[in-house]
């Protein structure tokens, strides 16, 4: 399709019942979950074991064939977690799995198929054993991780650094840099003296903020009507 064939009317029922759908199944899963956070495709999203925190007017998108994991697999005995903060974005096939803590900050990035881990997750030697040695994960504001990124156990990532898509991450990034490449290394410093805006800028008037999606939906989809929509669906042409 090249375009949303639904009426305004359409798509805002589907919006409700995503988040009806959100605090039925989705929420009682949650240690908390914020305020205002939106999901789309909500039944494509995982949550197992606990605890799991997710923080204020964070967005997180999931699809069928790439389905947002958030998993907490502690050591027998032993407790794990995962902490996300607040204005977080969480792309489509984004994976996060602790077995001692994964701690996010706010404002964060995380692009499609991302993976963060704490653990090895086996014994080198005694690959019977389920966790293997976990390092906590700790990743500041506003970072941005790239498509397919992996950050491993024991990693620190400074305050609004980027990583570049592809990057394997096996040591702590320092903040303000850009690092890439496996192991990823820095391989630029960020402009300090520039400003640079964060989603929690983005979202300082959440009220105005959601105003405009609405006036642009109504704008994008008018003219649709029930008939061209199932028409769409039911005899689709290059056209649509």
């Amino acid at each position: 399709m090249k375009r949303d064939h639904r009426p305004y009317f359409l798509k805002h029922l589907d919006i409700r019942f995503q988040k009806w759908y959100v605090n039925h199944f989705l929420r009682p899963q949650f240690e908390r979950l914020g305020k205002r956070t939106t999901f789309m495709k909500p039944w494509h999203v995982e949550i197992f074991g606990g605890p799991v925190s997710l923080g204020n007017y964070a967005n997180v998108i999931a699809a069928s064939d790439k389905k947002v994991r958030l998993t907490v697999w502690p050591n027998f005995g032993e407790d794990g977690c995962i902490r996300i903060g607040d204005y977080c974005l969480i792309c489509p096939g984004v994976r996060i799995s602790a077995a001692m803590e994964i701690v996010i900050g706010d404002s964060c990035m995380m692009a499609h198929g991302a993976f963060i881990t704490d653990s090895d997750w086996h014994e080198i030697y005694d690959r019977s054993m389920p966790a293997g040695q976990a390092v906590a994960v700790r990743i500041g504001d506003n970072v941005w991780i790239g498509d397919s990124a992996i950050i491993c156990k024991g990693v620190t990532i400074g305050d609004n650094s980027i990583i570049g898509a592809g990057a394997i991450v096996t040591k702590d990034i320092p903040p303000n840099v850009i690092a890439a490449g496996n192991p990823a290394v820095v391989i630029r410093k960020l402009d300090t003296d520039r400003h640079i805006k964060t989603r929690a800028e983005w979202f300082s008037d959440p009220e105005y903020l959601a105003m405009q999606f609405r006036e642009i939906d109504r704008d994008v989809l008018r003219g649709n009507t029930i008939f061209g929509w199932l028409r769409s669906r039911l005899f689709p042409s290059n056209s649509d």
